[in-house]
C-alpha cells in the first residue's frame, strides 16, 4: 500500500486498511453490513452458496427442461435462507460482540428453505402450476410465509424503507375497493388468496423479471468481479492509472478518476468502489494538498461513475435490457457518450480545483506503465471478450462465464509464471465463486421485493393512473406541449431522485420505470431515451444530498465533513444531472445514445462537451484563471440552452459562451493590469 510521507512508518499496514476500508463500505452502503460469521456457520454458508454458483453456471449451459421459472424457484429456495445467516435483524452486532446467527435465524432460515422450495416439492412443480387461481389453503399459507420472509430480508440488508413501500402496494391491492370510486386510483379490490396467487403462482410477483435479472445476470457478474478481484485486477487498475500519469500537480485527480472507472470492473456498488478507491487514493491526494472535501468529493463522483460505465453497468442495465427486449450490448452503446460526459465534467472539475488550491506534484514511487502492462495486462483481457462475445450475439450471461474462466486462467498462468502454489489458486477461485453469491444476496432480496412492487401495479392498473397524475401536474401549469414535457421530465427527475434516497438503486429504477415511464412514454419520449434518463437518476441518488451514501463513506476515509463532502461530490457530478434530460427533451437528445446519423451524434456530442465545459466552469470557478461571478452566472443559462440539443437555443448557448468568455478575457486582463 502506498504511504503517505507525512506518516511514514505509523500509516496502517495493508491488511489495516483493507479492514478498514470493509468495515466503512459495509457501514455506508445503501445494503446493511453482513455478518462475520464464526467458522462452522461460515463454512456451512460457504458450501451452500458454492452449491448455488454451481447452480447458476448449470443453468447457463444445462437449462432445467421445466422452464425458467422452475429455476427461479430453486434460485430463490437457495439463497432466500443465506440471508436469515449472513446479515443481522439489527444493523450492528449484538451488546455482547457475538457475529453468529440466532435461533431465531436458524428457524427463518429453516422456514424460507421450505416454502421457497415448496412448489417444486411433492406432488411437484407441474401440479403447482395446475392450481393457479384456485391455490389450496397450504399453497396460500406457504405463499404468506413466503412474502412475510422477503420483506424480513429486504429489511434487513437495504433498511425498513422499501419494505414499508411493499407493504404500502399490498394495502392499496387489498383496499383499494373501499376507496371513492370517483377516484382515479380506486378499483375494485384484490382478495388475500388473489394477492398470494399473483406473487407465488404466475410469471410475475416474485419470479417476475427483477428476480430473473438477478438470477440469470447480476449473480453472474458478481462472480465474475470476485474472480477478478481474487487475480489481482484490483491492484492493477490502480497501478496502472498511477502510472499512466506521471507526475503533475493535477495526476493525483485524474488517477483516482481513472482508478475509479476501471475498479467499477471489480465492485457492482459505487459505495464500495467509493471506499477501495479511498484506501489506496486518498494518502496520494493528502500529498498533493487536496483538501479533505474536494478529495472526498472526488472519491465519490468517482465511484459512483463505476455503475454508469461499460462494460458491467449497474444490476439497472440488466433489467432495462429485458424490459426493453434489447440486448446487453445495445444498452452499453446507449451508454458510452453519456459515460464520456460525465467522466469529462469531472476531469474539468478536477483540472479547476488542482490550480485554483494549488495541487502538489506527487512521484506514486510506480512502475513504468510499459512493465505494468506487460506484467499484467491480461487482467483487460476479459473485459474485451465481455465485449467481443457480446458483438457476437453471444447471450450475456455466457459472455459473462467466459469472461469470468479467462480471467481465472490468466491468474492460474500468472501464478504458474511466478512459480507460485496452484492449489492457492484453486481455493481462491472456488472462494470467489461463493463470494460472487453471497455478495449477490441483497440484491436478490430487493429483486424479490420489487416483484411485488410490479405485481401490484399490474393487478390494479396504478402504474397509468399515477403516470396521468404526474402529466396533469404539468398541464395545470401550461397546456404548451413543450412546457409541458419539461416539467414533466423536470418532475420525473425530482421523483426518481427523492425515490433513490430511500430505496436501492435497482428498486428505485424498477419502481421509478413502472410509474414514470409510461408518464414519459404518453408525451412520445422513446424506449431507450426514457430508460436511460430513469436509470441514471436512480444511480445519481447515491450522491444526493442530504444522504448520498457514497460521498458519507468518503468522508469517513478522509475525515473531512460529510456536508462539505456531499457539496463537492454534487459539484463534480452536476453535469451527469442535466446531461440525462438531454435524452429526453428532443429528437436529437437520443444521438447522445448514438442513436442518430453520424453527423448528428458528432454535432451533438461537440455541442455536449462544451456544455459539460461551461458547468464545469461553473462550478470550478477557473478558466486560465479565476473566473468572476457575473461569468458564472452568464454561462448557466449557456449550459442548459446547448443542453437542449435544438439549433436555436444551441446557438443562443454559443452566443452566450462567446459573451462569458469575452467578459473573463477582459476582466482577466485589467486584474493583471493592476497587479
Amino acid at each position: 500500500m502506498i504511504k503517505s510521507a507525512e506518516q511514514g512508518a505509523a500509516e496502517p499496514g495493508p491488511a489495516e486498511e483493507e479492514r478498514r476500508a470493509a468495515e466503512i463500505a459495509a457501514e455506508h452502503d445503501e445494503e446493511r453490513p453482513a455478518r462475520r460469521l464464526s467458522r462452522r456457520p461460515d463454512l456451512l454458508v460457504y458450501l451452500v452458496a458454492l452449491a448455488a454458483a454451481l447452480l447458476v453456471l448449470k443453468q447457463v449451459f444445462f437449462p432445467f427442461s421445466k422452464g425458467n421459472q422452475f429455476y427461479l424457484v430453486i434460485f430463490l429456495g437457495c439463497t432466500l435462507p443465506l440471508v436469515f445467516l449472513c446479515y443481522r435483524p439489527r444493523g450492528r452486532k449484538s451488546p455482547d460482540g457475538r457475529d453468529d446467527p440466532g435461533w431465531l435465524d436458524w428457524a427463518l432460515s429453516a422456514v424460507s428453505l421450505v416454502v421457497g422450495l415448496y412448489p417444486v416439492l411433492p406432488p411437484g412443480y407441474d401440479a403447482f402450476l395446475d392450481r393457479q387461481g384456485v391455490l389450496s389453503s397450504v399453497d396460500i399459507v406457504a405463499g404468506a410465509l413466503l412474502l412475510v420472509l422477503i420483506l424480513e430480508a429486504t429489511r434487513r440488508t437495504t433498511g425498513l424503507v422499501l419494505p414499508i413501500v411493499c407493504v404500502a402496494f399490498l394495502a392499496y391491492a387489498y383496499y383499494g375497493g373501499f376507496l371513492p370510486q370517483d377516484w382515479g386510483i380506486a378499483h375494485a379490490g384484490v382478495d388475500f388468496s388473489q394477492i398470494i396467487n399473483a406473487l407465488y403462482n404466475d410469471a410475475s410477483g416474485f419470479y417476475g423479471t427483477p428476480l430473473d435479472v438477478a438470477a440469470s445476470y447480476i449473480v453472474l457478474f458478481t462472480i465474475y468481479g470476485a474472480v477478478l478481484n481474487a487475480s489481482g485486477a484490483g491492484r492493477f487498475f490502480v497501478d496502472i492509472s498511477f502510472a499512466a500519469f506521471k507526475r503533475s500537480r493535477t495526476a493525483p485527480g485524474r488517477t483516482t478518476v481513472l482508478s475509479g472507472f476501471l475498479l467499477g470492473t471489480v465492485s457492482g456498488s459505487g459505495t464500495a468502489t467509493t471506499v477501495s478507491l479511498g484506501s489506496i487514493t486518498w494518502p496520494i491526494l493528502r500529498r498533493a494538498g487536496y483538501p479533505k472535501e474536494n478529495a472526498g468529493g472526488l472519491l465519490a463522483a468517482s465511484g459512483i461513475g463505476a455503475i454508469l460505465s461499460p462494460p458491467t453497468l449497474g444490476a439497472a442495465a440488466f433489467i432495462i435490457a429485458e424490459y426493453l427486449q434489447t440486448s446487453y450490448l445495445t444498452v452499453l452503446i446507449w451508454a458510452i457518450v453519456p459515460t464520456l460526459l460525465y467522466y469529462l465534467g469531472i476531469v474539468f472539475a478536477v483540472e479547476a480545483d488542482a490550480r485554483r488550491f494549488g495541487a502538489k506534484s506527487v512521484d506514486p514511487s510506480t512502475q513504468n506503465a510499459w512493465k505494468l502492462l506487460l506484467r499484467g495486462g491480461y487482467h483487460f483481457l476479459s473485459l474485451i471478450i465481455i465485449v467481443v462475445f457480446l458483438a457476437l450475439d453471444i447471450p450475456p450471461f455466457a459472455a459473462v462465464v467466459y469472461a469470468t474462466a479467462t480471467a481465472a486462467l490468466f491468474a492460474l498462468i500468472s501464478r504458474l509464471v511466478r512459480r507460485e502454489s496452484v492449489l492457492e489458486w484453486a481455493k481462491e477461485m472456488v472462494g470467489a465463486l461463493s463470494t460472487g453469491v453471497r455478495g449477490a444476496l441483497p440484491v436478490v432480496a430487493v429483486c424479490a421485493a420489487a416483484g411485488i412492487i410490479t405485481s401490484t401495479i399490474t393487478k390494479t392498473g396504478l402504474g397509468q393512473e399515477l403516470a396521468s397524475a404526474l402529466v396533469e401536474a404539468a398541464r395545470a401549469i401550461s397546456d404548451n406541449g413543450t412546457v409541458v414535457l419539461v416539467l414533466t421530465v423536470f418532475f420525473s427527475a425530482i421523483a426518481v431522485g427523492v425515490l433513490g434516497l430511500a430505496v436501492p438503486v435497482t428498486a428505485s429504477f424498477i419502481i421509478a420505470w413502472v410509474v414514470i415511464g409510461p408518464a414519459l412514454a404518453g408525451l412520445g419520449v422513446a424506449d431507450a431515451e426514457r430508460a436511460m434518463f430513469i436509470f441514471y437518476y436512480a444511480v445519481l441518488s447515491e450522491v444526493t444530498p442530504p444522504t448520498a451514501l457514497a460521498a458519507v463513506a468518503a468522508a469517513a476515509i478522509t475525515g473531512g465533513s460529510v456536508l462539505k463532502t456531499m457539496w463537492q461530490c454534487w459539484k463534480y457530478t452536476l453535469p451527469a444531472f442535466l446531461v440525462p434530460i438531454a435524452f429526453v427533451l428532443t429528437d436529437n437528445g437520443s444521438a447522445l445514445l448514438l442513436q442518430k446519423p453520424l453527423t448528428t451524434v458528432l454535432w451533438v456530442v461537440a455541442v455536449s462537451v462544451l456544455a459539460v465545459a461551461a458547468l464545469g466552469v461553473v462550478t470550478g470557478g477557473y478558466l486560465f484563471g479565476e473566473v468572476r461571478r457575473e461569468v458564472r452566472v452568464l454561462l448557466v443559462p449557456a449550459a442548459l440552452c446547448l443542453l437542449y440539443l435544438e439549433p436555436v437555443p444551441v446557438m443562443v448557448g454559443l452566443g452566450c459562451c462567446l459573451v462569458a468568455v469575452a467578459l473573463h478575457l477582459i476582466f482577466r486582463s485589467r486584474q493583471l493590469l493592476e497587479t
